[in-house]
């Protein structure tokens, strides 16, 4: 992996001559956040917030390339503008790549907000279900709009090379489809990747780590075979759901009984399918499942230890026919650059003051698949989290204990049907740390 060094401090770009205009963009971008948040779209299917992403860059001036990272039954939906600055008449410098993901999960929306979504759509197994930016990517997209306008309007201020990488389906590993469209040869090579997502967080604190900073992430499917019967004649079967309620009660013994303290994993299943009526007993059941570890050894363990329980449940329960365990997503562990994360710590805590800049003390049991790109490229990656929830839903203690204890129970996490950012001050924060970040590379006036 190649180590571009940062400019050095003299020659860097004034973050209040990037940052200018920012309070003039900050109402169109609140109006377009709201749009996006009442008009979500899942992985994959994000054909009218890629749209609304294509036409504002080009209006800002940036070059731009649509449809890539499409899935073969699927058009691309991904967005690429590219920005060359204007300092001294020349776009010299170096070249960064910033990212934002735009795809929305199905989960019914329960906020109350008056522009919450009542989308539905067909997931990618053909069902209805509703849709919901849970995750906070329309966050994303309005932050690095507003990046996209403020470096477009202040391009005299700043040289070098910016790559704004709208992304779909982050949430089922989008990153990888962009990359195999060709994208490490049709745009300029950057030397650092960077990226954001908004947390559950008081709003203007902002967190990271050099090295591993979010877990890696396999989704499974199950399917375990019995045989079906009558709901009264229970002898005469071998009952799928029986065998699917102890898989699911055996496997929370891998992190309690095969992973030491000291390793990070999670085993959590999300679903179980059976049946159609109670006095059907069917003939098999369908388990979700979802894996988070933060080592590649701890990974092979966990998954080493899923196929050998749910084999073994079904055995045990008289099972004529092996369980099928299919690999629907993979997530890699996403590691920070050391020396890259140092450079964007400084900029932040020149921004914000040391106050508000965390260094996590260990990876998040949360998954990203941004860190494809770094990998690919051969250049650093640094991806940060920030906080999006009104200052006022947190006690000070709350505020205090936020690394030690976490967040606090009685509110709304990612993915949670209540999960909505504030607003205010959300978007203006996002913008100023990613401006903040991106400063912190590109090329300025010489001393």
């Amino acid at each position: 992996m190649t180590q571009p060094a940062a400019p050095a401090a003299a020659t860097r770009p004034n973050p209040a001559d990037l940052l200018r205009g920012l309070e003039a963009v900050l109402p169109g971008l609140r109006d377009l956040y709201k749009d996006l948040h009442a008009h979500p779209e899942l992985s994959f299917h994000e054909v009218r917030t890629a749209g609304i992403v294509a036409q504002h860059l080009r209006a800002a001036g940036w070059e731009v390339t649509e449809g890539l990272g499409g899935t073969g039954d699927l058009p691309g939906t991904g967005v690429v503008g590219v920005l060359r600055g204007g300092l001294n008449g020349a776009a010299a410098g170096p070249v960064i790549l910033v990212r934002a993901d735009m795809d929305a999960l199905p989960v019914a929306e329960e906020t109350g907000l008056p522009y919450a979504s009542t989308v539905t759509a067909a997931d990618r197994d053909g069902t209805e279900v509703p849709v919901m930016h849970a995750c906070g990517h329309d966050v994303h997209v309005a932050c690095l709009l507003g990046v996209s306008d403020l470096l477009a309007a202040n391009r005299a201020a700043w040289g070098g090379t910016v790559v704004a990488v709208f992304q779909p389906a982050e949430e089922v590993g989008g990153a990888p489809k962009m990359i195999e469209d060709g994208f490490l040869d049709r745009f300029p090579r950057p030397e650092v990747c960077l990226g954001q997502h908004v947390a559950p967080a008081p709003a203007g604190l902002v967190g990271t780590r050099p090295g591993p900073v979010m877990s890696a992430c396999d989704t499974l499917r199950v399917k375990v075979f019995g045989r079906g019967g009558h709901g009264s004649m229970p002898e005469s079967t071998v009952d799928p759901v029986v065998i699917a309620a102890a898989i699911v009660m055996r496997l929370q013994t891998i992190v309690t009984r095969e992973i030491a303290a000291s390793q990070q994993a999670v085993v959590t299943v999300g679903s179980l399918r059976a049946g159609t009526r109670a006095n059907v007993i069917p003939d098999e059941a369908e388990l979700g499942i979802t894996v988070r570890t933060a080592s590649p050894t701890t990974r092979t363990k966990v998954l080493a230890a899923i196929e050998r329980i749910v084999n073994a449940e079904a055995a045990a329960s008289g099972a004529e026919r092996l369980p099928e365990i299919t690999t629907e997503d993979e997530l890699p562990l996403l590691v920070n650059d050391p020396a890259a994360t140092e450079v964007v710590l400084a900029a932040f805590r020149g921004l914000l003051g040391p106050g508000s800049v965390f260094v996590l003390p260990s990876p998040l049991t949360g998954s990203e698949d941004f860190g494809h790109f770094g990998t690919a490229l051969g250049v650093p990656t640094v991806f940060w989290h920030f906080g999006g929830l009104d200052l006022a839903d947190f006690t000070e203690a709350d505020i205090h204990s936020l690394l030690e204890n976490g967040i606090p129970a009685t509110l709304p996490t990612n993915h949670s049907p209540k999960f909505a950012p504030a607003v205010d001050p959300t978007l203006e924060f996002g913008v100023r740390l990613m401006i903040a970040a991106a400063g912190a590379w590109l090329a300025g006036a010489s001393a």
